[in-house]
């Protein structure tokens, strides 16, 4: 098949390409022989953490001195990121871009000292699995909207709340939760590091999803929960401003995902349609599935483009808001499509669970939701524009 090939990307350096090749290595021998089972117990191992901080595969900027490469690029990332999506396994890989990503700039960038030398290590060694805490059963993109308060005691605040669709929230060792400290709407929120196993903090069911049924997603809750002060990221009140800041890589990684899910889509159909016949001959010789397999090529090719420019943007921190609204809702509305097309070319059994094509369907579905709706996103663009 004809897609964008590593050797033809200009974005990535020979050392990220070996890097690559460790990733597909990891991938190999730890992820593919356990990923059934832990698609069936809805929950991956916590030794794949480990055996991806052993590896050198999370929170890259750690500095040295607290176990890390001290490598300030989110191309490794990035790399990460697409080959768990291109092997289709994207419920493994989402608890470590969650990890690298989504927690991972919030405990690296907002920490002093002392809080780095209690989480950094941990984290960077896959012995503690982060989580981050924003969505609530009446609040989604609106975290204006947020319920959860925390009440400052001293040198201490009193949690309370309900957090749901927190991903990595049964593995979770930490998680950094938005909780309004005012009533202002936008001044009033306030990040906290809550630590699993904190009297009051209770991790309730694993949810039962569509989807991504090997990455636990939870519903949290919080009564009373005394969180030290010292446990803060930030200042008091900067909260949304903060998680403002970070969304946008966040939505870059989805991109990233998205587009690499897609070539691995394209990838094992065009294998399918090249030996399964009807009529005495491969469906793939057939003028509607040529011109429909050329048609998502080629736009997977030009997301792909689209996608590296917005990496190597990011990586030289010129990626705006607005740049990642556009990757990521381009791209996962694309992911969606390219599942939906490609399981139509397995005719029938492109509904059974055996075959790839039936996970990367339900598994696509997600994508235009979570990390911010489409909707969302071409709200952000228009309102870019003036509108």
């Amino acid at each position: 098949m004809t897609t964008t090939s590593p050797s033809s990307r200009t974005v990535y350096e020979p050392e990220h390409e070996q890097f690559r090749e460790t990733v597909a290595g990891f991938i190999k021998t730890v992820v593919e022989p356990n990923f059934d089972r832990w698609e069936a117990a809805k929950v991956v191992d916590r030794e794949m953490f480990s055996a991806a901080g052993e590896t050198g595969m999370l929170l890259f900027p750690t500095p040295e001195s607290y176990g890390g490469a001290g490598i300030d690029d989110f191309r490794f990332n990035a790399i990460v990121n697409e080959e768990f999506a291109r092997a289709g396994l994207a419920s493994a890989g989402l608890g470590i871009a969650l990890q690298n990503d989504v927690v991972g700039p919030y405990l690296l960038d907002l920490t002093n000292d002392e809080q780095k030398s209690r989480w950094l290590p941990g984290l960077t060694a896959g012995t503690l699995i982060g989580a981050i805490a924003m969505t609530e059963p009446g609040t989604g993109s609106d975290l204006a909207g947020i319920r959860t308060r925390a009440v400052r005691d001293g040198d201490h605040y009193v949690l309370n709340g309900a957090k749901t669709f927190i991903s990595n929230g049964q593995n979770c060792d930490l998680v950094v939760v938005a909780a309004r400290t005012s009533d202002d709407t936008h001044k009033g929120l306030t990040l906290l590091v809550v630590e699993a196993g904190t009297p009051g903090f209770e991790k309730g069911r694993n949810l039962d999803k569509l989807g991504l049924h090997g990455q636990d997603t939870s519903e949290l809750s919080f009564s009373d929960v005394i969180v030290p002060v010292s446990n803060r990221l930030g200042e008091e009140g900067e909260g949304f401003y903060l998680l403002m800041r970070n969304l946008p890589q966040e939505r870059l990684s989805l991109a990233v995902t998205a587009v690499a899910a897609s070539e691995g889509i394209l990838a094992r159909t065009l294998d399918y349609v090249q030996e399964r016949k009807a009529f005495g001959k491969p469906i793939g010789s057939f003028q509607n599935s040529r011109f429909l397999l050329a048609e998502l090529t080629t736009e997977v090719e030009i997301a792909r483009v689209f996608v590296d420019h917005c990496v190597d943007l990011h990586s030289r921190k010129q990626l705006t808001a607005v740049q990642a609204a556009k990757a990521k809702w381009w791209a996962s509305e694309l992911q969606v499509r390219v599942a939906d097309r490609c399981l139509q070319l397995h005719g029938g059994y492109g509904y059974m669970k055996e075959y790839p094509i039936s996970r990367s369907f339900v598994d696509a579905r997600i994508q235009t939701i979570y990390g911010g709706t489409t909707e969302i996103m071409k709200e952000i663009i228009g309102k870019s524009l003036g509108l």
